[in-house]
């Protein structure tokens, strides 16, 4: 249940269109539905204006089924992160609509179009191709949180003047997700050269020394720009969502 799906519901039952005992069965599974398994938030997008999202690592096919069966019943655009294909394959044999993302695991249902709540362009920057499906995963995330999103590719500090090249799409966004592994350094370049917000992201990308991602997270903490948010490391949805949080007007 969403504020507008809410406030239609309401709108109905005070033009007599719906009966009161109608619009409270459809209210019945808030502010959560208890499937065993899972309590299935509905309650999520009044709260905070951002569904419950599925966390697909873990959990077995059928579960990620009922839990998108549910969120769908209630109205919302479902989004299952860490999906992997077979999961994939069932979750889609249930619901001929859902489109996967194999490079960034991610599976979205959609509903209804999201509304653009985004004031302005989120852009995603990835150090590495190899970085691309953390990037993928912040980007899809912020698309469907109703943003506009700009993507930003193999622009490492290996090859700082390929960043430069796009530096008329740094001055434009809004919010930037800067993701990075190895030694993680591209979140404090970026920063030094644009004044909005900057969402570092360390990913697991490296050779031993970078310890699965720690090596990056540390230097993205100890960043010598001023302003740059870290998120924990592989985290494309936590950046996506935060960057969302910031770009809503």
């Amino acid at each position: 249940m969403n504020p507008d799906r809410l406030r239609e519901l309401l709108a109905r039952v005070s033009a007599g269109e719906l009966s009161a005992d109608d619009a409270l069965q459809q209210l019945k599974r808030l502010p959560f539905e208890d499937l065993g398994f899972a309590k299935v938030d509905h309650h999520r997008s009044l709260r905070t204006g951002i569904p419950e999202v599925i966390f697909g690592e873990g959990k077995t096919a059928e579960q990620i089924i009922d839990i998108t069966r549910s969120l769908n019943d209630g109205a919302h655009n479902v989004l299952v992160t860490r999906l992997d294909a077979a999961k994939a394959e069932q979750l889609r044999a249930a619901f001929p609509a859902v489109t996967y993302s194999a490079h960034a695991r991610v599976a979205t249902l959609i509903r209804a179009q999201p509304q653009m709540t985004g004031r302005g362009l989120i852009a995603v920057v990835a150090a590495g191709t190899s970085d691309l499906p953390v990037a993928e995963e912040a980007a899809l995330t912020a698309e469907l949180m109703g943003n506009r999103v700009g993507r930003i590719i193999d622009v490492g500090i290996s090859g700082i003047h390929r960043l430069f090249a796009h530096r008329d799409t740094l001055d434009a966004a809004a919010v930037l997700i800067v993701v990075a592994g190895m030694e993680g350094a591209l979140p404090s370049v970026v920063a030094g050269l644009v004044d909005k917000p900057v969402i570092a992201v360390p990913t697991s990308i490296g050779y031993g020394a970078s310890f699965g991602g720690l090596a990056a997270l540390l230097a993205m903490l100890n960043s010598c720009a001023a302003g740059v948010t870290v998120v924990n490391i592989d985290n494309g949805f936590g950046a996506g969502v935060a960057a969302s949080l910031i770009n809503r007007t």
